[in-house]
């Protein structure tokens, strides 16, 4: 368990910088400058506890266990984010975006989201199922 932590974590932290490296260049930042912080690793990294969901969810239809793993994310965001936001230590701020849910949560990010969750879900089955 300990080993699945550390590797969602990890994962976590390389999509993130990936993905907030792109949004700076979309941004016009040659740079590519990623942003993230240290609770992001433990925040990702919670997904070793999911991994017993992804054993019984995967005889569903796609779309559902998208929908599911969207819906996952988005609960653990929003608890951690409000959480974060109490110390003034969350990351991340959507304020500024139109389908927010209290500055914590882009309603427009689920296939985002889902498409997370089903990476996850590859890295699991192929490479941690026996971890």
């Amino acid at each position: 368990m300990i080993m699945r932590f550390i590797v969602f974590g990890m994962l976590g932290l390389a999509m993130e910088g990936i993905w907030t490296g792109l949004g700076s260049l979309k941004n016009k930042d040659l740079k590519a400058t990623s942003k993230s912080s240290i609770w992001m690793f433990f925040i990702y990294g919670m997904a070793s506890f999911f991994t017993p969901l992804i054993d019984i969810i995967l005889v569903l239809h796609w779309a559902v266990r998208g929908l599911i793993y969207a819906f996952i994310i988005f609960a653990l965001e929003y608890i951690f984010g409000r959480a974060l936001k109490r110390w003034d230590a969350c990351p991340w701020d959507y304020s500024h975006i139109r389908f927010n849910v209290h500055g914590v949560i882009r309603l427009d990010y689920l296939p985002v989201w889902a498409f997370v969750g089903f990476f996850m879900e590859y890295i699991y089955i192929n490479f941690l199922l026996g971890l």
